[in-house]
């Protein structure tokens, strides 16, 4: 139980990669942490790539990150709308500047790109945004895990264990 009395929370919104956030959900749960997942409405059930749903039972803009831990960004198309919301880009700018542990994976980097905080950074994405994540400042590598600082990244679901191994190891 490395993460008991932890709180983290995973973004969501449309279209999210189901992988990308159920593994990670369980994942930081079977650690003892508390999991909350935020989209930009409260108790609204968005659907995955694949067809899972996922119900929020926060919205993004409650977060209060005196009580947060951990903020997790799965991908799938999801990315793409949340970075349109200033209260995410927001809250992952205030998060990073807090040092909290950060994960993004496939498209999740747009979240971090509109956020301001990939420039200089070492990262890794899937490969259908590295010129966006290049363009933005970053020091891409195709890797399938990739720790700088508080931030994890990875590839795609075929990264799922080192990806979520590395970020609980944030918490030690």
């Amino acid at each position: 139980m490395k993460l008991k009395g932890k709180t983290i929370i995973v973004l969501v919104h449309e279209l999210f990669e189901d992988l990308e956030l159920w593994y990670p959900v369980h994942r930081l749960r079977e650690e003892g942490a508390k999991v909350f997942i935020a989209g930009p409405d409260k108790d609204k059930e968005y659907k995955g790539k694949h067809g899972v749903p996922a119900k929020s039972n926060m919205k993004v803009s409650e977060v209060n990150l005196d009580s947060v831990d951990g903020i997790v960004v799965p991908g799938g198309y999801a990315p793409d709308k949340l970075r349109r919301y200033p209260e995410v880009t927001d809250l992952i700018k205030q998060a990073d500047a807090k040092g909290l542990p950060l994960a993004m994976i496939c498209h999740a980097g747009w979240v971090m790109i509109s956020a301001g905080i990939l420039k200089g950074r070492k990262a890794t994405s899937v490969g259908a945004i590295k010129d966006d994540m290049i363009n933005a400042g970053t020091n891409w590598v195709d890797e399938p895990v990739v720790t700088d600082k508080n931030l994890v990244s990875s590839r795609t679901p075929a990264d799922m264990h080192v990806y979520m191994k590395s970020y609980i190891g944030l918490f030690e």
